[in-house]
């Protein structure tokens, strides 16, 4: 069905606006964490490792993701960022008029609550902690897209809730520790997911500065920002030298192959600059990143 007969509120509206290519980012950090948990239950007494909380970890991710995705298209559409004409990126749900403002604003109560009870089991593994940890997730959840994305700090929020935050807890659940590898291990992986914010950002950079959306391509100009894209990649690779150490070496060598994937892509937006083109680019980050998941994952478990 062409996008321009799809009916309001309709399923495929409702996929749309989902986002679902979005829930790579969601499903690689959790990936790295239950992958860290589970090569490490090893050393731990029999069925320390609970596949049940592994499950519910990632549907909580992949809950708050949708979400996320939910309140970002209501939120840009209500303050006038997603301008039909001068949109660079994927259409929008609410600013197509593929899904009405108010089963929008009832989509986000639902996903809210259907996140929260998800998660709310994960007391049993993890303690009351995860409360607090639930909590922040829904409140920063808003936070990003009513504010902070528009104060320029929507790359560090990308390197706190899709690397430190998923990686530590989904190990932490699993066995009430965490370790420096796995810290750095949670940097690495959110560095690898800031560059789809960072391609994002690169293409609106024109209607971003128009609407004062103050992103660091924004503040420090486009040079930087396809710098910044490079450096996200070259440097979770570096810093994931931890993983030599911990004698995870297939961890460390396998993500070459993302790197390789990640430098053909930062090549490929150097050559087309700016435009609706650089939505190939995008595409194409969502893939490398969540190569990369799965490179990193399938060396911790093949040590």
């Amino acid at each position: 069905m062409p996008e321009t007969d799809i009916r309001q509120n309709s399923l495929k509206a409702w996929i749309l606006a989902a986002r679902p290519k979005t829930l790579a980012g969601a499903a690689v950090p959790v990936m790295i964490g239950i992958a860290l948990a589970f090569a490490d239950s090893r050393e731990y007494p029999q069925d320390t490792f609970c596949m049940t909380a592994a499950v519910l970890c990632f549907l909580f991710a992949f809950i708050m993701q949708i979400d996320a995705n939910f309140i970002n298209d209501f939120f840009d559409y209500a303050k006038g960022t997603d301008d039909i004409e001068k949109r660079l990126g994927p259409r929008r749900a609410c600013a197509q008029g593929w899904i009405s403002t108010d089963a929008m604003k009832r989509a986000i109560a639902l996903t809210t609550c259907a996140a929260c009870i998800i998660g709310l089991p994960l007391i049993l593994y993890g303690g009351l902690e995860m409360i607090l940890i639930g909590c922040v997730c829904v409140v920063f959840c808003f936070l990003y897209t009513t504010h902070l994305s528009y104060m320029g700090l929507g790359d560090a929020l990308v390197i706190v809730f899709f690397g430190i935050i998923p990686v530590c807890v989904s190990y932490y659940i699993q066995l009430h520790t965490f370790t420096l590898e796995v810290f750095v291990a949670s940097i690495a992986c959110g560095l690898v997911i800031d560059s789809l914010l960072i391609i994002n950002n690169y293409r609106d950079r024109d209607n971003d500065r128009d609407t004062g959306k103050r992103t660091i391509v924004v503040r420090f100009g486009e040079n930087t920002g396809l710098y910044a894209y490079l450096m996200t990649g070259v440097s979770a690779c570096l810093i994931g030298g931890v993983f030599i150490l911990e004698n995870h070496i297939l961890a460390f060598v396998l993500p070459l192959i993302y790197l390789v994937l990640h430098f053909f892509t930062y090549m490929k937006i150097k050559r087309i600059h700016r435009g609706k083109a650089l939505n190939i680019c995008l595409g194409e980050t969502a893939r490398n990143m969540f190569i990369y998941g799965i490179c990193v994952s399938a060396g911790i478990l093949l040590a």
